[in-house]
């Protein structure tokens, strides 16, 4: 039987909130078994705490969103699907604002850093959330399910109308390997006609060419890593959201998917197991 993992040292991190602009510093702690993912507050009194648990996801808006006792936390995705694919189970992570670092707004630095933090084995035996019966979420024209699977698969279908972009298709047997060589380094992505209407919202606020890949009606305005890099980062972010249902084991499938079908069907799966 497999063993929970945490983080062998801690490690820090600094930058910028990809939708609040801030400056924060993170710190990946290693935590005791059956800790889970914690966010910790450490600029506020107490040091108040939100599980990373799709029962805590309070918003979708562009980004994913836990909250607990008026502390929230939100753009938490790209770091949990770091944590799922490099199977650490316990991890307190240490943030002196509301939002992660952004980095280069993949989850190839959190991988990197969980690397190089390395991993721990402990007593405890970790448990899988083991997909076997059929769920699904729809919206209209979107959905997202999860099958029975040894393993972790996902298989997305993006659906855009602009020439630029149009129909991406990608299909992925998850692991560590696969996770870093095809998932990890895509980029979260905007329409630049978009940008102004976010900020606006008080969204992307720092979000820079540096951070985001950004199309308008010509062309792209930065390098892309993948020719279907939207697709690959909408299967990093469907990981990062599950995660939140626990270590999931099962084939995704998805069609227009996005934070709220995510999560939604994160909650439909930790709902059914977490009274196993």
């Amino acid at each position: 039987m497999d063993k929970q993992h945490t983080l062998k040292t801690a490690i820090s991190y600094a930058g910028v909130g990809l939708h609040s602009g801030r400056e924060v510093r993170m710190t990946l702690c290693p935590a005791p078994v059956k800790t889970g993912i914690l966010f910790r507050r450490v600029d506020q009194a107490g040091r108040p705490e939100v599980q990373a648990s799709a029962a805590n996801v309070t918003s979708t808006v562009r980004a994913t969103t836990i909250e607990a006792n008026g502390t929230k936390f939100f753009t938490i995705e790209h770091l949990m699907s770091a944590f799922s694919a490099a199977g650490i189970d316990n991890c307190v992570v240490e943030l002196d604002a509301e939002e992660p670092p952004v980095g280069d707004g993949s989850a190839l630095v959190f991988l990197d850093l969980l690397q190089e933090a390395g991993k721990k084995e402990q007593a405890a035996l970790h448990s899988s959330v083991i997909i076997d019966q059929v769920f699904r979420v729809d919206d209209e024209d979107r959905f997202i399910m999860a099958l029975p699977y040894d393993g972790l698969r996902v298989t997305f279908t993006s659906l855009n109308p602009h020439p630029l972009v149009g129909i991406q298709y990608a299909d992925v047997i998850i692991d560590e390997a696969s996770y870093r060589r095809e998932i990890a380094p895509a980029r979260t992505i905007a329409y630049e006609k978009e940008i102004d209407a976010l900020r606006q919202m008080g969204l992307g606020l720092g979000g820079t060419l540096e951070n985001v890949i950004v199309y308008n009606d010509e062309k792209w305005l930065n390098t892309l890593r993948y020719p279907d890099e939207l697709v690959r980062h909408k299967i990093l972010d469907v990981i990062g959201d599950l995660r939140l249902a626990g270590t999931v084991r099962g084939h995704i499938i998805a069609v227009k998917s996005a934070h709220a079908l995510n999560t939604a069907l994160a909650r439909k799966i930790y709902d059914a197991y977490a009274a196993r």
